[in-house]
């Protein structure tokens, strides 16, 4: 899988002999948990807990800023593009060694303070039995659109036996990041629900949020049934080693706050639930959900992930200094000059010291032409910032 970074490389060794955190031993701002982990856990043998990431996540001042890219894994490598040639997109999610080689490729190469794994968000849909494929140019596509309680009946559930490649996956991962946590991932249940309704991409969601009010009933079991596959999604992660989690609602911008609270929020709070026993940080990100961030936090995220659109001061007005926030640079200005980005990093990290944590990240994906050394060269700048007070501080 070629050389990991020097950090990740020691910190095995280094950290074989440390003794596994217990709920006892614990740092402050963690739910407790630990012991239901296993003792070779990356949170609690191999130090992931005391990360940049982790300390910012559960709001416990980092000496450097922890930065990772959403999408850092895939489409902008060239060692992305040749390891995964002629190997369709599902099938190199569900192959453990090479999901592994792709989460860990943006770690090796930027220097990144995290690894996101590697999947999609229909994933879940393919380990289910659902027909679903991810067409080249277009996207998730299903065999059949569900749009029926019949069809939403007959949807299989997800066998447990279905998730160890998922584990298989984690394990190789984290046994090379060492002390550099694994964030795990998973859609949120409007999304993946709203794609299941639509049977594929869609503008405007019309499907999912005509069935919310025309067939309440029919929704609300789909959205639950899409909970369930994405909060087994996310625990199997978990168990096998990810250190925190990120639930992703790429389409909750469509939706009122309204809608969103009624007909979305339990769900997604389901999902999350499912590992609120387990000592990991929950992150929840949406795009265009500028008006919905109180109440995605209120599902049960200790982070909110701001988009481009908003600033990160603002962010801090709509839920308060003491929530712990992720983003924002606009993916835009990513081929800007390198000035006119450092400016725009430098509004960023300012903005976010006024929230309780903040971590460093794009306000949305890696957009797929972006020059890979632009993101190494941003990481280094980040690094070498030096972190600015925070209310908290005094």
């Amino acid at each position: 899988m070629g050389a990991m970074t020097h950090a990740a490389q020691t910190s095995g060794a280094e950290t074989a002999a440390i003794r596994p955190l217990t709920d006892e031993t614990a740092p402050d701002g963690f739910r407790g948990g630990f012991e239901r982990l296993a003792p070779e856990h990356p949170l609690r043998s191999a130090g992931t807990h005391d990360s940049a990431l982790l300390r910012e996540l559960t709001g416990r001042r980092a000496a450097s800023h922890p930065v990772w890219f959403m999408r850092q894994a895939g489409r902008s490598l060239p060692e992305y593009k040749q390891v995964r040639e002629g190997t369709a997109m599902l099938d190199a999610c569900l192959r453990p060694d090479l999901a592994a080689e792709i989460t860990l490729q943006p770690v090796r190469r930027h220097r990144v303070d995290a690894g996101i794994f590697f999947s999609d968000i229909v994933v879940p849909l393919r380990l289910a039995g659902v027909g679903v494929d991810i067409v080249p140019g277009k996207g998730p596509v299903l065999e059949h659109p569900v749009r029926t309680a019949a069809e939403i009946d007959a949807l299989p559930e997800m066998d447990d036996e279905a998730l160890e490649p998922i584990r298989e996956a984690v394990r190789l991962t984290t046994a090379e990041l060492g002390a550099t946590p694994l964030i795990g991932f998973a859609g949120a249940p409007f999304t993946v629900a709203a794609y299941m309704v639509e049977g594929g991409p869609s503008r405007d969601h019309l499907r999912p949020r005509t069935m919310m009010h025309a067939d309440p009933g029919a929704w609300q079991a789909l959205a639950a049934w899409a909970a369930r596959a994405s909060g087994a999604f996310l625990r199997a992660q978990v168990e096998a080693g990810a250190s925190a989690v990120q639930l992703f609602d790429s389409w909750a911008g469509s939706l009122s706050l309204r809608d969103y609270q009624e007909h979305v929020a339990p769900h997604s709070a389901a999902a999350l639930e499912s590992v609120a026993d387990l000592p990991v940080p929950r992150i929840h990100f949406g795009t265009g959900t500028g008006d919905l961030l109180a109440a995605m936090r209120d599902a049960g995220a200790e982070a909110v992930g701001v988009d481009h659109r908003l600033s990160l001061s603002e962010a801090v007005r709509r839920v308060g200094h003491g929530t712990v926030l992720q983003g924002n640079i606009d993916p835009a200005l990513l081929p800007a000059p390198a000035e006119v980005l450092h400016r725009h990093v430098d509004e960023v990290l300012a903005a976010g010291a006024e929230a309780a944590g903040h971590v460093v990240n794009l306000g949305h994906g890696v957009p797929p032409s972006t020059d890979p050394q632009v993101l190494t060269d941003l990481v280094s700048y980040i690094h070498d910032q030096q972190p600015a007070p925070r209310p908290a501080d005094g």
